[in-house]
């Protein structure tokens, strides 16, 4: 069996090795001459995966994509050739649930702002935005939450609709897939008009796609005055990013809010278990197996710690100001592909043991740490 597979994705050797022989790709330019001998491609969202791709892929049979989102894949396309699809819904989650809270943690220092009694905005309820709706339970803020498919499906108890939530919200966090028609359309759901209505310092983060926030209209309102506070990890046009607009971001990155260790291998061992269903085959390896001992493991807190110490406590496992500054700093040398595909080693924040009052388990539970 011949395996082809993205170049930026984890542990396929280790997983896939005993299904065939794996061979790498660049995922942002790969051709459909690559693909033609192909029994499985595994990919990641750079790759478009369609008609024109694998029309002469003749023995392919399995196409994963080690990610949640799957506007990438023409998945109509791929039913009517009878090759069977399967997506990692859920693998990132906890990472990007972490990424949100790391840069709260560090907007909140910055900007000498408590968390406290904040009203934070999630727009997005699927697997991401739900992690961190829980996870945000730890802390004193309330939540809004905005999800028309599935409060309309009877899946969401509550929901806030999106001209209301930016009105109202402090802090707004977008966790949509890319929809480009169609009632939901989330394609530009920020656009002009309704990034005009965010009042006076809001914090606006975008960790799901670049598409979803007009850049271009953002700059123009940022160049125009808007007093906002940005964090983006995703942009238009990736990897030719509107550079125009990095001066107004506090937080900037390459599109890494998934990337921990633990989130990207995830993705791997879920296209490991699809591929063992398909082939009537046992899946017997797991995470355990492959991922190495955090740098930090103990950490012991005393009866001192409060919830000024917490954005301290979090950034030890991750700080997103690391990646602002690797972005700032080699984009113009390395590109934005060559600093993702070197993204550094980052955990989550369950790799972290946090021993301490009894008082503080719960939030430190809730957040994620181990016990």
């Amino acid at each position: 069996m011949k395996i082809l597979a993205d170049q930026n994705m984890p542990l396929v050797e280790a997983y896939f090795g005993e299904f065939g022989h794996v061979t790498r790709f660049d995922g942002r330019n790969v051709t459909p001459a690559q693909v033609e001998e192909a029994d499985v491609l595994l990919v990641r969202s750079v790759t478009s995966v369609n008609e024109a791709l694998l029309s002469n892929a003749s023995k392919l049979k399995f196409v994963g994509t080690a990610t949640i989102g799957v506007d990438h894949v023409d998945t109509e396309y791929l039913l009517s050739r009878d090759i069977t699809f399967s997506s990692a819904p859920g693998c990132n989650a906890i990472a990007v649930a972490e990424y949100v809270i790391s840069t709260l943690f560090a907007f909140s220092q910055e900007l000498s702002m408590p968390l406290d009694g904040k009203t934070i905005g999630i727009i997005g309820v699927g697997s991401i935005g739900q992690c961190l709706r829980e996870k945000l339970a730890a802390l004193n803020v309330n939540v809004m939450v905005c999800d028309p498919l599935r409060y309309e499906a009877g899946t969401l108890s509550e929901h806030t609709d999106i001209d209301s939530l930016l009105q109202h919200a402090d802090i707004i966090t977008c966790h949509v897939p890319l929809v480009k028609s169609g009632v939901h359309k989330t394609k530009h759901l920020l656009n002009k008009q309704r990034l005009s209505k965010l009042k006076k310092g809001t914090i606006l983060i975008n960790a799901s796609r670049g598409d979803v926030i007009d850049n271009q209209a953002l700059l123009q309102a940022m160049q125009e005055g808007a007093e906002l506070e940005l964090a983006l990890d995703v942009w238009e046009n990736e990897p030719n990013i509107l550079t125009d607009l990095l001066p107004y971001v506090r937080f900037a990155s390459v599109h890494i809010a998934g990337h921990t260790l633990e989130g990207k291998a995830r993705g791997t061992q879920m296209l490991y278990q699809a591929l063992c269903e398909k082939e009537g085959k046992k899946a017997t390896k797991t995470l355990a197996d492959f991922l190495p001992v955090p740098e930090l493991v103990d950490c012991v807190i005393s009866e001192e710690f409060c919830m000024a110490d917490l954005g301290r406590l979090v950034h030890l496992v991750y700080d997103v100001r690391r990646d602002d500054g690797l972005l700032r700093r080699h984009l113009k040398t390395q590109g934005f592909d060559h600093l993702r595909k070197n993204y550094p080693r980052r955990r989550e924040f369950s790799t972290l043991k946090v021993s301490g009052p009894k008082k503080l388990e719960p939030m430190l539970t809730q957040l994620g740490f181990a016990r």
